[in-house]
């Protein structure tokens, strides 16, 4: 949540959409998907794409892999290259309830409301503790692993929310005294889509009981904590994320805006900055998030330095790292 896609240079389209690094030199490595796994476990989110890239050009009918893809793209803030790769892996197990919950997540950081409730539906309608609950009557036609669809109207967006959100409500209460985390993450989803923001909070935080140790419920809970206007605390929880997962690059770049938020500047640059060479460290190409540029741009704008603006303009990032004594 409160992210955006970026821009990749140097990659060609092939395999449904999907744009891969053209010079991978993992391309013919043997154990990729395993090291491609182990590689995002330890943050080093740019290697670990390109290993997963080679593991699913090598077997594309790998849902898993794609899967594994799909949320590492999406904690490298590559919206859409994730939601591609969680699709594919949808169209080859559509049962895979993990890769429906990182859908719904995506799709909500990129504002698709309607497509995100469907994932959330199809996420009831596969699990084999909930699907009782729907009523024959009221299943969904449509497949969230397709965004090929006719538009719908706000209306039968937010009329699919308050349904979808009474299905994960009426779950909860199935059995009220334990707490399923990933129910109460898609709970948590579905309060930020209808701006809940202090009831996602809270079902955030009861995912968080559980699983005290998950830095991407760490980051959900800060996303929402801003969007409902508690910067301060999501600074709190985006450092406890980063505390567990150093190389988490979204979290850096959140906790760079709850920064910008609370007129932190000089902070919220050294964070952009730091996100930005994470991200820089592939073993193939220079690959930057044009939303994290963007975003520092602003912050320098703020500190009346103009020479480090134009530097940030022709992405001068050893300057600008040299000028606030951010490491290398």
């Amino acid at each position: 949540m409160e992210a955006e896609g970026q821009n990749l240079p140097n990659i060609s389209p092939h395999e449904k959409g999907y744009y891969f690094h053209t010079e991978n030199p993992y391309k013919d490595w043997p154990n990729a998907f395993e090291e491609g796994q182990q590689k995002s476990r330890e943050g080093d989110l740019l290697n670990a794409v390109l290993l997963l890239e080679a593991a699913v050009l090598q077997d594309p009918q790998d849902s898993e892999a794609w899967l594994v893809l799909g949320t590492t793209q999406a904690e490298n803030e590559n919206e859409q290259a994730a939601i591609v790769s969680l699709q594919r892996c949808l169209e080859l197990n559509p049962n895979n309830l993990q890769a429906l919950m990182a859908l719904a997540v995506s799709l909500t950081n990129i504002g698709m409301q309607q497509s995100a409730c469907e994932a959330l539906h199809s996420w009831i309608q596969h699990n084999p503790c909930y699907k009782h609950l729907l009523k024959t009557n009221n299943q969904l036609s449509s497949s969230p692993t397709n965004q090929q669809r006719m538009p719908h109207t706000s209306a039968q967006g937010s009329s699919l929310l308050v349904e979808v959100k009474e299905l994960f409500l009426e779950a909860a209460q199935l059995n009220p005294d334990v707490i399923d985390p990933d129910l109460q993450t898609g709970l948590g989803v579905l309060f930020n889509l209808s701006s809940e923001f202090n009831k996602a909070v809270e079902a955030f935080n009861a995912a968080l009981s559980v699983r005290p140790e998950d830095y991407l419920l760490w980051n959900r809970l800060g996303a929402t904590l801003a969007n409902g206007d508690r910067s301060e605390e999501a600074v709190e929880a985006y450092t406890k994320a980063l505390e567990l997962q150093p190389g988490f690059i979204r979290s850096r770049y959140n906790l760079g805006i709850s920064c910008i938020n609370l007129g932190a500047h000089r902070e919220a640059v050294s964070n952009f900055l730091t996100a930005l060479n994470q991200q820089r460290r592939s073993r193939s190409h220079q690959v930057m998030s044009s939303n994290i540029w963007a975003a520092l741009r602003i912050a320098l704008s703020m500190i009346d330095r103009p020479e480090l603006f134009q530097a940030a303009n022709i992405g001068d990032l050893d300057l600008l790292m040299k000028a606030f004594n951010v490491d290398i």
